[in-house]
């Protein structure tokens, strides 16, 4: 099977039965071979096939000649068929699209293809960006990668190729809906929640009217999975990068007091409460005693049954409030 995809998408030669040995052709008998050298007592040796040291033998070779030629180019082909995450190759084969004067546009349609087969290889998303920067064109780019995410909606190589061409090429206008269709089909994916905190916060920015709507569709999400945690880190983010106040959202509370009068004790929804009497602490809102016996609830309840997992944490988050605000029940 690694032969077969090795020579459908790759390589020079048609099939594995028809390969030929560099060694054994006659263009590249003036070539004399590189060995890897691994030192005279290497510890694990890699065990590489008879095909795999006679590329890289003779990639090793051209490189240390800085050869520029048509063969040394489709050398590369076969080395990447081999170990397509190998920067020096691509590098290599950048240096020689240039030289060469090849068709950038025909190495887009052969970086497709690699992509396709490997899309959670970083090397080969970097050369399709450099070859994107070569050609000033990104005509293609969200078709591709949204194409790429479907096949894997949390590809991180993916995201950061889109991010990098919808900044550098402006190419907000959509980019909302798109991931608002994601979230539909996956609320939980949290690639999708993290691409929406960067479209608005490098289009619009977090303005009261676009956080209003923010809080209003965030909230929507957490009611139908409460146990989300993506739904409730974007929540306390967006409220961050706004620089407002939870208190200023008096639905915020309600909404969080409604899902635990309806028996939710997820610890997401537990440490935001927490999050809001600590804020009315801070702000002096409120009665101070009866917020700080409700916190100190919230960090015993999230010690003790909801994250016991992080129990050390929460005791600290409930000695700190009390030595910070005043005296109340301590740790159970």
């Amino acid at each position: 099977d690694y032969f077969k995809m090795a020579n459908d998408v790759y390589s020079s030669d048609e099939n594995e039965e028809n390969y030929v040995f560099y060694r054994d052709r006659e263009e590249w008998k003036d070539v004399t071979p590189v060995p890897q050298q691994d030192g005279p007592h290497p510890v694990v040796q890699i065990a590489y096939s008879d095909r795999f040291k006679d590329v890289f033998d003779y990639f090793r070779a051209v490189l240390k000649a800085d050869e520029r030629s048509e063969r040394a180019f489709s050398l590369t082909k076969d080395a990447i068929a081999l170990n397509a995450a190998n920067y020096t190759v691509w590098h290599y084969r950048r240096l020689l699209l240039q030289d060469l004067k090849k068709d950038l546009w025909e190495e887009m349609k052969f970086v497709k293809d690699v992509i396709e087969d490997q899309p959670k290889n970083y090397q080969v998303w970097h050369h399709r960006r450099v070859l994107v920067e070569w050609l000033q064109d990104s005509s293609k780019e969200l078709q591709f990668t949204e194409e790429i995410l479907n096949m894997d909606a949390k590809n991180y190589h993916c995201w950061q190729h889109r991010q990098w061409c919808i900044r550098e090429f402006k190419l907000w206008e959509g980019e909302l809906d798109f991931v608002t269709n994601l979230l539909c089909e996956d609320l939980r994916n949290n690639s999708a929640w993290n691409q929406r905190f960067f479209v608005i916060t490098n289009s619009t920015g977090f303005t009261p009217e676009v956080l209003e709507m923010e809080v209003s569709y965030t909230l929507q999400m957490i009611k139908r999975a409460p146990n989300n945690e993506s739904a409730w880190n974007y929540l306390k983010g967006i409220l961050m990068q706004a620089g407002a106040e939870i208190s200023s959202y008096p639905k915020l509370m309600d909404t969080c007091q409604e899902l635990r009068a309806a028996g939710v004790h997820a610890p997401y929804l537990l440490a935001f409460l927490l999050d809001c009497h600590e804020e009315m602490l801070e702000t002096g809102s409120g009665d101070k005693q009866d917020n700080l016996d409700r916190a100190v609830q919230l960090c015993n309840q999230l010690a003790q049954e909801e994250d016991t997992i992080r129990k050390e944490y929460w005791n600290y988050c409930n000695r700190s409030l009390q030595l910070k605000y005043g005296t109340a029940t301590g740790e159970a």
